[in-house]
C-alpha cells in the first residue's frame, strides 16, 4: 500500500477534517481538557494567503548589495534575485497536495498543539520512531524518507513547539528537554510502549535528550551529529586523529558564520518581527538550506522553497527563534551523560562530530558511519543513503 492509499484509507474513516491556518490551540481551560483527544488535520492554505505571499513578492526590496555580492557577508542578492523569481512561480496547490498524501494529525500536550505525521507500516515487526526536524526545518524535511522506511517502522514525524503547524507556542518553557518528555507522551498517546528516535540538528539534540531520559521502552537514538565540544583536556587531543581536526576547522568556520544562534538565543522577537512580516526576510534568514555546508548543500531550491512556504503560511518565525533563546536559558552546567544505544551517521560536508569527544558525553555508540555525500541536511539530500543508515542501526539492535 502506498502513502497515497493509505492516506485515502484513513480519511474515509474519519469525518472531520482540520484547516491548518483556522486551527489554533489555546490554552484556555475548555482547550486544556481536548488534551488527550487525537484530531486529524489538514494543510489547507486560504487563497486569500497565497495572494498576500505573491504580492509581498512582486514588491520586493532587496537591501544594497555587499561588496562582491558573495555569500561572504550573508545571503547575497544574486541569489535573493533568483529565489524570489522561483518563489513567485512555485506551485503551493502542488506541494500542499503533496503534504497531504500522509497522514497529519494534532493533538495537544502539557498545554500545547502538536502537529504531526503519522504512518503505520504494513510490517507487524515494525519498529516504532520518531522523526526529528531540522532548524529552519519542519516536518516536510522527512517527505522524501517515508516511501523508504515505512517498510520497517511506523512513523511520527511532529513539528516541534514553534515549528510548522506546532503553533502557537502557548507559553515559555519549552526547551529540548521539555520537549523529548512531550514527544514520549505523544508516543505513549498513540499506543507504542517502545520506540526509537532519529534526528538531526535541533533534532538531533531533541533525541540525545530522549537518550538521556531514558524513558521506559526507548529503544535508542541514530542522530546525524553529537554535538560534543573539547573539554580541556590535553589527553583528548592526543587522541585525535587527522580527520576529526578537519572536523575541528569545521566548527570554526561556523562559529564565525553562526551569527543567528547569538540573535535567536538573545533577541528572538526583536528578529521574529522582520521574518514574520517579510517574506524574502525568512527566506534569506533560512540561508542554512544553502549555505552550512560553505556552499555544498545539495538541497534543490525547490525544497529550499518548500520549508520557507511552511513557515510562512504558519507564521512559524517567533517560535523557531525562540526555541535558541529557551534552550539557552535552561542550558545545565554540565553535560549529561546519554547511556542510551546510539548511532551516528556524519555526512561528508556536515558538522562533523568527533568520536573522542562524543564518547565522553555518549557512553553507549554502537554505530558510527561517514558518507562520502550530502551534508546538514541530508534528507533532503540524499534521503535513501541516510534512510538505509537508519535501518541499518536499528536492526543492529535487535
Amino acid at each position: 500500500m502506498t502513502n497515497r492509499d493509505m492516506t485515502a484509507t484513513l480519511t474515509a474513516a474519519q469525518d472531520t477534517t482540520f484547516t491548518a491556518i483556522t486551527t489554533a490551540i489555546g490554552n484556555d481551560e475548555e482547550n486544556r481538557d481536548m488534551t488527550a483527544e487525537i484530531r486529524p488535520f489538514r494543510v489547507e492554505i486560504a487563497q486569500s494567503e497565497l495572494d498576500d505571499l505573491a504580492d509581498r513578492l512582486a514588491r520586493t526590496r532587496l537591501p544594497q548589495p555587499a561588496p562582491g555580492d558573495t555569500w561572504e557577508h550573508g545571503t547575497p542578492n544574486h541569489y535573493l534575485r533568483e529565489a524570489v523569481e522561483a518563489w513567485r512561480a512555485f506551485d503551493w496547490r502542488a506541494a500542499e497536495q503533496r503534504i497531504n498524501a500522509v497522514p497529519h494529525f494534532v493533538t495537544d500536550v502539557d498545554g500545547q498543539p502538536f502537529h504531526f505525521i503519522h504512518v503505520r507500516s504494513q510490517n507487524p515487526e515494525a519498529t516504532p520512531l520518531l522523526l526529528l526536524h531540522t532548524y529552519p526545518g519542519s516536518s516536510v524535511d522527512y517527505l522524501d524518507m517515508i516511501d523508504s522506511l515505512v517498510q520497517d517502522f511506523h512513523l511520527v514525524i511532529p513539528d516541534a513547539p514553534g515549528f510548522g503547524f506546532s503553533t502557537p507556542v502557548t507559553e515559555a518553557g519549552w526547551d529540548t528537554a521539555r520537549t523529548a518528555r512531550a514527544y514520549d507522551a505523544l508516543m505513549r498517546r498513540l499506543g507504542y510502549d517502545s520506540y526509537g528516535a532519529h534526528g538531526s540538528d535541533q533534532g538531533a539534540m531533541i533525541a540525545r535528550e530522549l537518550g538521556v531520559q531514558a524513558p521506559e521502552g526507548f529503544l535508542g537514538l541514530h542522530v546525524m551529529q553529537l554535538f560534543s565540544f573539547p573539554s580541556g583536556d590535553p589527553a583528548e587531543f592526543e587522541r585525535l586523529e587527522p580527520q576529526d581536526y578537519a572536523a575541528l576547522e569545521h566548527m570554526q568556520w561556523f562559529q564565525k558564520v553562526g551569527g543567528y544562534n547569538t540573535m535567536n538565543a538573545s533577541r528572538p522577537q526583536t528578529v521574529a518581527a522582520g521574518l514574520s512580516d517579510s517574506p524574502v526576510g525568512l527566506l534569506a534568514y533560512s540561508e542554512l538550506f544553502h549555505s552550512f555546508g560553505n556552499g555544498t548543500s545539495l538541497v534543490p531550491l525547490e525544497k529550499v522553497l518548500l520549508e520557507v512556504s511552511v513557515a510562512w503560511f504558519a507564521n512559524a518565525a517567533a517560535g523557531m527563534s525562540r526555541s535558541y533563546y529557551e534552550n539557552a536559558a535552561s542550558a545545565p552546567q554540565d553535560t549529561p551523560v546519554n547511556a542510551s544505544p546510539t548511532g551516528v551517521a556524519v555526512f561528508a560536508d556536515d558538522f562533523q562530530s568527533v568520536r573522542v569527544f562524543a564518547e565522553r558525553d555518549n557512553s553507549a555508540i554502537v554505530h558510527w558511519t561517514r558518507h562520502p555525500r550530502g551534508g546538514h541536511f541530508a534528507s533532503l539530500e540524499v534521503p535513501q543513503e541516510l534512510a538505509a543508515d537508519i535501518r541499518a542501526f536499528f536492526a543492529g539492535l535487535r
